[in-house]
Parts: C-alpha cells; sequence; structure tokens
C-alpha cells in the first residue's frame, strides 16, 4: 500500500471502534453480543452457559494429548468444550473460511494457536509466553503503525478495487513487464529448465523461473494440488435509506445448526462510512451464503437463481434485524469456487509438493490463497515472500 502511494487512501478500524469491539452471534432466533474484554470474560453471556474463563483456566490447568493433526471443531471440543465448538468456532470458520469446522484443519487454519499448544501444553499460555509476532525491522512505517495500533480491519477510500488498479497502473509503467488480462493458462510445460506457458488467447511465454498463483484446484501441474477443495459463495449486496440498525458493530454471524445456508452478515456501512453514497445516510449489509453448504442450500452455482438468493437475502436480515424497510439497491454475485478449504492433512500435501519443487530443482514457487492463508493480507505477504525469495528483500 506505502509502495503503491496509496497510504493516504488507508481507513484503518483500531481496537476502539464499535465496529472492533461489537460483533454479534445469531443464536436461537436472537442476536447475542460476542464476550469482548477481560469484564466480559467473568460472566455468563448467552447464548454461552457459562462464562468464558472457565473454558479458558480448563485448558490452562487440564492436559490433553496432542495430535499431529484434527479439524478445527475436534481441537476447540477438547482443549475448551463443545459449547464453544458448535457456536463461536463453528460460526468463526463460517465466517472467515466459508468451511465446516469439523473438515476445516486446527494445524493449517489457524497455525499461531496450533504452534501455542504444541510449544507449551496450552494454546492461552503459548501465545502468553512466546514471543509476540512483529513487523521485521524492514518492513514499512505503515506496517509498523498497524501493528502498534492493532488494527482489526483496513479499507481504502475509494474501496479495494483500488489496490489492484494501482498495482495494474504501477506494473503497467514498468518497460520489463509484460501484462496479460482475462487469459487463462492453457498448459505450463518445462523443458531443459525454461518454461512455456501457452495462454488461451494465443500468447505464448518463456521463463527461467514461475510463481503460480493459480488456484491450487485448477494447477494443471499437479493432481495433489487439484485436491485441495473450494466452496462457492453468494454475496449479496443490500443498501437501505437511513440508519436501520437495531444494533451498532461489525456485523453478525450464523451457526450451521441456526441456518448452514446463511453464513452471517457483514453492516459495512459502520466501519466504513466513507463508502456510503453521497447526499444522505444510507445502511450497507453485506450477506454471505453458502459457502460449504451451498449445494445443498442452492444446488448447482452455475444454474442458481440471482433472483432467490436476494430474496433469501431480504428475508434473513429482514427477520435477523426486525427490518421494516424494502433495499433501495441491491446487487448479487455468486463467487464460485472462491475461498480454498484448508481440510484435514492440507500441511501434509504442501510439504510433499514442496519437497518435491525442491527435489527436482523446479523453478516454481507456489503463493496465493490456495496454500498458507485466505486473507487480503495473508495473500499479499505470500506474494510479497515468493518475489523475494528470488530476488531477496529491497
Amino acid at each position: 500500500v506505502s509502495e503503491l502511494g496509496l497510504e493516504s487512501e488507508i481507513l484503518p478500524i483500531k481496537p476502539d471502534h464499535v465496529a472492533s469491539r461489537n460483533r454479534y452471534l445469531y443464536v436461537k432466533g436472537r442476536l447475542h453480543q460476542m464476550p469482548s474484554g477481560l469484564r466480559a470474560a467473568f460472566r455468563t453471556t448467552p447464548p454461552f452457559s457459562r462464562p468464558i474463563i472457565q473454558s479458558v483456566l480448563k485448558e490452562i490447568l487440564v492436559r490433553r494429548g496432542k495430535a499431529e493433526d484434527e479439524s478445527v471443531h475436534a481441537f476447540v471440543s477438547r482443549r475448551l468444550g463443545s459449547e464453544l465448538a458448535d457456536i463461536a468456532v463453528d460460526s468463526i470458520c463460517r465466517g472467515v473460511f466459508a468451511g465446516d469446522s469439523r473438515l476445516l484443519s486446527f494445524r493449517s487454519c489457524f497455525p499461531p494457536l496450533f504452534e501455542a499448544e504444541r510449544s507449551r501444553g496450552s494454546i492461552f499460555l503459548g501465545l502468553l509466553m512466546g514471543s509476540e509476532a512483529r513487523p521485521g525491522i524492514e518492513s514499512s512505517d505503515l506496517a509498523m503503525r498497524a501493528f502498534i495500533e492493532s488494527w482489526s480491519q483496513w479499507s481504502l477510500k475509494r474501496g479495494m478495487q483500488s489496490l489492484p488498479e494501482a498495482l495494474v497502473d504501477s506494473l503497467s509503467a514498468q518497460e520489463q513487464v509484460e501484462l496479460h488480462h482475462h487469459a487463462k493458462v492453457k498448459s505450463v510445460n518445462i523443458d531443459g529448465g525454461v518454461w512455456e506457458i501457452k495462454l488461451e488467447d494465443g500468447a505464448s511465454l518463456k521463463a527461467d523461473h514461475v510463481i503460480s498463483c493459480l488456484p491450487a484446484s485448477a494447477h494443471p501441474l499437479s493432481e495433489q494440488l487439484r485436491s485441495i477443495a473450494t466452496v462457492t459463495v453468494a454475496v449479496v449486496n443490500l443498501e437501505y435509506e437511513g440508519p436501520i440498525l437495531p444494533v451498532s458493530g461489525f456485523g453478525h454471524l450464523v451457526p450451521s445448526s441456526e441456518d448452514p445456508a446463511l453464513l452471517g452478515v457483514v453492516y459495512d456501512s459502520v466501519p466504513f462510512p466513507e463508502h456510503n453514497r453521497r447526499g444522505g445516510v444510507t445502511t450497507r449489509l453485506t450477506v454471505m451464503m453458502g459457502g460449504a453448504w451451498f449445494e445443498q442450500a442452492f444446488g448447482c452455482p452455475d444454474s442458481v437463481s440471482e433472483q432467490m438468493l436476494l430474496e433469501r437475502a431480504v428475508k434473513a436480515v429482514t427477520s435477523h434485524l426486525s427490518l421494516t424497510s424494502e433495499p433501495v439497491w441491491s446487487f448479487v454475485a455468486v463467487l464460485k469456487n472462491c475461498i480454498p478449504q484448508y481440510h484435514l492433512g492440507h500441511w501434509k500435501t504442501l510439504e510433499k509438493m514442496r519437497q518435491y519443487i525442491s527435489k527436482h530443482n523446479l523453478p516454481l514457487t507456489l503463493a496465493g490463497a490456495s496454500y498458507d492463508g485466505v486473507s487480503v493480507n495473508d495473500v499479499i505477504f505470500s506474494g510479497r515472500t515468493a518475489a523475494e525469495g528470488l530476488v531477496g528483500k529491497c
């Protein structure tokens, strides 16, 4: 962001912002604020039947056998109890990965927590006693500022689309860069240590080294990589006139036991009112649906009706937030195969593939959301690490 000249555009969300403090769960037909802060940890807060601190103390005091890998749900059930696993962690996995916590790998989805338990026998002791991750000394002032101020979210004044647009503008201005837009990779072959990449637009490229950010499920080089699953998410954006929310915060998540089809609702206008239309107060919501439950709930992504998805989203927010008005604007997008799923054994798949690349001296680096993190921050870090592996740190 700094290198692209977008630093003045950034919109940070800090811990004291209402979107950081207030996050909700929709359980048994009601919104419940998730416990936040030390005081809340000592109180019994619905939908939970006991204070969070009891689970924390039990996790610290009771030693249990460590597993090489297990599902997120199994790990949390073992360490913190089934209630937190069934409600909170199930919902978080749906919000972050649009995935099923009973299938997702704890080791691959939450590596800092996995390492904390492995090193200290407790995730909380490991986090308290371990060294806190922080940007390196070569990091930008902005990265250090984000760390010190503990940003929970960030965006840009003109929206996140301005990030890839700035990347394209920056690269296009460099004579040694050649860009091919909307040109699918048709084949990738290596001969004598030189790659030949053929694109569907007819172009043929030669390269000494390839950094592949293709989704693993579409990778032409390895059947093993194609085994990494992806899920489809329906995203419905809604806009209402005026301030219509009964609560203020980041949004609410929905556990799979409540409604498998509905993952959650983000209250976009709360953290980023700068993105509202000019000329009046509006409320913008993003409804996320489907994920690991898409086909079960809506059928084939290629044939699902956008009108049906819109009606389903409007019905959900009307019920969850007790709305009495209709949206004045809406947009429906079906994002096919958009989020990789780090299922059990994901780390072994990556280890085997990277060992194969190293053993055969392949001039290839794997990067992107399919491997070591699905967030925007993870993907930026993955790409930067891949580039630095070739040319060193600038």
